[in-house]
């Protein structure tokens, strides 16, 4: 590799000194907060927290790396080289990086990607929708772990007429074979009926937990078997219009409250 093909190693990139700090207001601007006057302005106001204390005096230097950052009460993710990255991941696709059985797999999706990546929880063969994959082995494995589960949105196309009464009955709490599942939030997006036609409606609700096939198994114990399921939103990532089978990076507020949510 010629000299200048060299990878800049990350803190240099952001000017660090020979001890991996920088700036405090560089590491702000360059991380796209605002322009390095307004960064500076933001510092004097008091809004602008390192570790838990504010941080007043212009050329603090802090690690990238490491330092929790908070401006105006929102995380500031830590410079790194590692990955964040949200899939649309298309019905048929089982979600492990491979499959002994040659069924279509998340590691077919994201064969250009040079990372190893792992996927963060899972979604069924059949379900479609967002799916976080990351290279951070410790944020994946405290995102799928039950005490950090966050609010996972889902839509889901059921068969039969779905009630109110179905929804307050999902609201109220639904005990399964492996117990009890609270629904945080439930409403009817649409309905189909006809004589000519099968009755199906449409429905989106919000869960905490992640048990296996939680959403299929609850819908169908309530009397209404899953046609088709997305997840549309994980926490504060929502899926919005990216097309199937497309990956992009999450955004830095995005991964500043998922982080907060891992305690990371």
């Amino acid at each position: 590799m010629s000299p200048e093909a060299t990878p800049v190693p990350l803190p240099e990139r952001f000017g660090a000194d020979e001890d991996g700090l920088v700036r405090l207001q560089k590491l702000l601007a360059q991380s796209g907060v605002a322009s390095r006057r307004k960064c500076e302005e933001l510092m004097l106001a008091g809004l602008v927290e390192v570790d838990g204390e504010t941080v007043t005096r212009l050329g603090t230097k802090v690690d990238p790396r490491t330092a929790v950052v908070r401006v105006d009460g929102t995380r500031l993710p830590p410079i790194t080289e590692k990955v964040y990255l949200v899939l649309n991941k298309p019905r048929g696709v089982v979600s492990t990086m491979s499959d002994p059985e040659g069924r279509r797999h998340l590691g077919d999706v994201v064969a250009d990607r040079p990372e190893r990546l792992f996927h963060v929880g899972r979604l069924d063969t059949d379900t479609s929708g967002l799916l976080l994959l990351t290279n951070d082995g410790d944020f994946a494995q405290r995102m799928a772990h039950p005490s950090y589960e966050v609010d996972k949105t889902y839509v889901a196309e059921v068969d039969g007429e779905l009630h109110r009464g179905v929804v307050q009955r999902l609201l109220a709490g639904v005990t399964l074979d492996d117990g009890p599942v609270t629904v945080s939030a439930c409403r009817i997006v649409s309905g189909t009926h006809g004589k000519n036609q099968p009755g199906r409606t449409i429905v989106e609700l919000v869960i905490h937990e992640g048990r296996n096939r939680i959403v299929r198994r609850l819908l169908d114990h309530v009397g209404h078997p899953v046609l088709r399921l997305t997840r549309t939103q994980l926490g504060p990532v929502t899926l919005g219009s990216l097309p199937s089978g497309e990956l992009r990076d999450l955004t830095l507020a995005e991964l500043g409250q998922l982080l907060d949510a891992a305690q990371l």
